[in-house]
């Protein structure tokens, strides 16, 4: 074959790849157009007035709440933020709360008729929740990553306290009594390389602003996004992904990876009661993220990011079954590390999915039994009568999220469990805003047996090869295998290029070891050491993605470290992918297996040949420094 034949046969087999992504480019390129005015509207957040007669919507994309008059349901109001509204919350007949800013986090207190903020209060990094104590006037919110609640005063319009929680705390739900404030944390802490693996419920007294307790959730349980407490206060309810990552990934049916759970916490015991599937046999429940009881106390509804479903319970149907069938029953499980009634079937007479109009449900609001819920993807407000005996959900509409560009597009697909076989799981299962669950994963990818740690999508595509042992050439080839080994599913190519798209278009979040954005004299110390030739740190994390993009053999590795290789065979795996440390202070626990929680035992613990060992080159001043430096990129 001469050389212009050959060049032909190359160019024709890319033909298919380069139609693609001109087809898809074609299909979006008028969404991108910068001339085109945006009509996207992301609803995060939700609350209706003490009168009823009010919703008030947060939206992500313009930093505005959204006044909707119930009975017309027709926006008659836009208030406009220095922020995105992350929650809202009302705080009396008059004055409104919220809360945003990300890393420069503040609260405001809004007048809500005229939309005038009438105080603001700095908070901590990444505010997403607002509990409020009514008896007191003290203001409760819970930063995502200082990992902290602040305690604020409104009478005198500062921040008086932070009380240290767990990892990534999301929501607050505060007793009727006032006393005891729950805090759910979205992800596990300690090493993913424990027998047990769990985010944690944390519990605060009011009365001595102090952390009391940390409730441990059964093994795998992640995804902590939301709590409520029944109006007599005897229980708290919180929906979550309970993962089975101790399994390899062989296959979805009846929840093999992932299930999706409510668990409920006994208030007074301050401890796990039950956790409940809310997966059917053969149609999982993807992404629980709000919940909510009704005023009356007589239905538990859920709202299912994934499935775009609300499931409405009867509660008191729950607790009866509960107390009837299952409180005693061994094979239910009745013990503190576990709870879990794996019953696929449990929920089946009391409790009715409902599919939404809109796409992708967060949180909710109820007043008479009416369900309000924010449907991000959507643009919209779901509405759910949850009393009425034949449900059926509709949607008002606040903006045209048909017009989104292809990394919006994306977006809505990561967060989509349609796209995964009987929906049981979505990308952001494993990949919460497109970084780590903090769990070990047996992927097949290089054997079985092996697990490794979930790793940040922040970069993937600008720095392969991709997955721990490098067995995927770059971050496009490792998309369309997800889809295909993780999802078990085929999905046209234009569903990979926008997922594509959606994790090039990612961002790191700025450190919150920075003070002011900035360094501080212990992390530009600890810059200079990093850089210089007594920790040789910046040959392979060189800046600015702060990788060669090479393997290494680190001496890190363990007898169960292996893959196999061209002609069948198992042989140990030594080299690992050198990993970006842009939001390392994001990506714990660390190394291939997750065996460290922190980054000072990255390089003061394991054994001396450990390249990253730096105890006995630095001294403990250095070491402090480097540490505030890496924590700081």
């Amino acid at each position: 074959m001469n050389r212009s034949a050959k060049r032909w046969e190359e160019t024709k087999n890319k033909l298919p790849m380069f139609f693609s992504i001109l087809i898809v480019s074609a299909f979006f390129a008028f969404k991108a157009n910068p001339e085109i005015k945006s009509d996207i509207v992301l609803p995060t957040s939700i609350a209706i007035s003490n009168d009823n007669k009010k919703l008030f919507v947060g939206d992500k994309e313009s930093g505005k709440i959204w006044v909707i008059d119930l009975k017309s349901e027709k926006v008659i109001k836009e208030i406009k933020l220095p922020f995105s509204p992350s929650s809202i919350k009302m705080l009396d007949e008059s004055k409104l709360l919220a809360v945003g800013g990300g890393c420069d986090g503040k609260l405001v207190v809004l007048d809500n008729i005229s939309g005038k903020i009438l105080s603001t209060i700095e908070v901590g990094h990444t505010p997403e929740d607002i509990a409020i104590d009514r008896s007191t006037k003290i203001v409760y919110v819970c930063n995502q990553f200082t990992n902290d609640v602040s305690v604020i005063d409104l009478s005198g319009k500062k921040e008086i306290k932070r009380i240290p929680v767990q990892r990534e705390p999301l929501s607050l739900a505060l007793t009727p009594d006032q006393k005891y404030l729950f805090v759910t944390n979205q992800l596990p802490v300690g090493p993913s390389t424990n027998s047990i693996v769990s985010a944690e419920v944390s519990v605060i007294s009011t009365v001595d602003k102090k952390l009391i307790k940390n409730i441990i959730l059964p093994n795998g349980s992640t995804g902590l996004k939301d709590i409520c407490i029944s109006p007599d206060g005897k229980y708290a309810y919180l929906p979550h992904i309970l993962a089975k990552f101790q399994l390899p990934t062989t296959q979805l049916d009846r929840g093999w990876m992932n299930t999706n759970v409510l668990s409920i916490i006994d208030v007074k015991a301050q401890k796990l009661f039950k956790t409940i599937l809310l997966d059917d046999v053969d149609m999982g429940a993807a992404n629980p993220w709000g919940i909510i009881v009704t005023n009356d106390g007589k239905y538990l509804c859920i709202s299912h990011a994934g499935t775009h479903e609300v499931s409405v319970i009867s509660r008191v149907a729950l607790h009866e079954k509960l107390n009837n069938n299952y409180l005693n029953d061994p094979y239910y499980g009745n013990n503190d590390s576990g709870n879990v009634i794996n019953d696929f079937i449990f929920l089946t007479d009391i409790r009715k999915r409902i599919k939404l109009k809109g796409n992708g449900p967060r949180l909710m609001a109820t007043a008479n039994n009416i369900i309000y819920i924010a449907e991000y993807f959507s643009g919209s407000i779901g509405i759910v009568n949850a009393g009425s005996q034949y449900v059926r959900a509709r949607s008002v509409y606040l903006g045209d999220n048909s017009r989104r560009n292809i990394e919006q597009f994306g977006e809505m697909l990561f967060h989509d469990a349609a796209l995964c076989f009987q929906k049981w799981q979505s990308c952001t299962s494993c990949h919460p805003d497109g970084r780590t669950d903090g769990l070990n994963w047996d992927l097949l990818n290089d054997g079985i047996g092996n697990p490794k740690n979930v790793k940040s999508l922040l970069y993937a595509h600008k720095t392969p090869p991709v997955m721990s042992t490098g067995v995927r050439d770059r971050a496009e080839t490792a998309v369309r295998s997800g889809i295909n080994h993780i999802q078990f599913a085929i999905r046209p190519e234009k569903d990979a290029l926008a997922i594509d798209e959606y994790l090039r278009s990612l961002q790191p979040v700025e450190s919150p070891f920075l003070v002011k954005g900035k360094k501080t004299l212990s992390a530009i110390k600890g810059e200079k050491l990093f850089f210089s030739e007594k920790t040789n740190c910046g040959t392979c994390h060189p800046k600015p993605l702060y990788t060669d993009l090479k393997m290494y053999d680190v001496n890190t590795h363990a007898h169960k470290d292996f893959t196999i290789n061209s002609i069948g065979e198992y042989v140990p795996q030594v080299q690992f992918d050198n990993p970006s440390l842009v939001e390392l202070w994001r990506t714990a626990p660390y190394m291939h297996d997750g065996r460290y929680v922190t980054v000072k035992e990255i390089i003061t613990q394991g054994d001396n040949a450990d390249t990253h060992n730096m105890r006995l080159k630095l001294s403990g001043d250095e070491i402090e420094d480097l540490v505030a430096y890496l924590m700081s990129i």
